[in-house]
């Protein structure tokens, strides 16, 4: 049996490329959840749904409604299912400024999200797949021509790790802190340069691989 693996996020998901790639975008084989599809092997199917911007529960009222993670996840569940293993990495975009939210904030809708994920029956026989929460790596201090952008978010962004571990102890799922394998770039203060894609991708591959998933 093949298992499906849906990794759900932002642009650090989509692969928005640090360093020159062609259209801005790290290859497929570059990007974590590529990274994961190698490191995993034969017997699993890897699905990429990144956006650029994308948020946990809010419409960006700059980049536009689109950008609400909890509008597009049902669907997205709905279009992939049977699903064995949901990993959900959001959460960097909502420490823009506009949205005034803390980390506790943040991490609240993750718990949303997890919630929709595990009540979608998009699982295996109409039952839920297992969850993944992912906290993102914290941001720099130095966010190269994104300062005004993310006003406050360094302190926030350090705290988050703690409020999803919080919230995955709470609804009983997973949680892995991504700040431990990866750390965000240099360019910019917030993606991750192909280095810390590819430890990203081989961490989750051995949390994949530990796990007892039915079937």
């Amino acid at each position: 049996m093949t298992r499906t693996v849906l990794c759900y996020g932002d642009s650090n998901t989509f692969g928005h490329a640090t360093v020159p790639r062609p259209d801005g975008r790290y290859g497929p084989e570059e990007r974590w959840p590529g990274v994961l599809r190698a490191a995993l092997g034969a017997g699993w199917y890897v699905i990429e749904e990144g956006l650029g911007g994308r948020t946990t529960v809010s419409d960006d009222p700059v980049e536009g409604a689109e950008r609400n993670g909890r509008t597009y996840l049902y669907p997205c569940l709905m279009s992939h299912k049977p699903l064995d293993m949901v990993i959900i990495m959001l959460g960097t975009n909502d420490l823009k400024h506009r949205f005034g939210k803390s980390a506790w904030d943040i991490a609240e809708g993750m718990a949303a999200l997890a919630t929709i994920t595990r009540s979608a029956a998009a699982g295996r026989n109409g039952g839920a797949p297992e969850v993944i929460l992912v906290s993102p790596p914290p941001i720099l201090r130095k966010l190269p021509g994104f300062e005004d952008l993310f006003e406050g978010a360094y302190a926030k962004s350090q705290d988050m790790a703690k409020r999803y571990q919080a919230v995955a102890d709470r609804l009983g799922i997973r949680f892995f802190d991504a700040g431990k394998v990866a750390k965000s770039g240099k360019a910019d203060g917030f993606h991750l340069d192909p280095e810390a894609h590819a430890a990203l991708g081989r961490a989750l591959a051995l949390e994949l691989n530990r796990l007892k998933l039915p079937g």
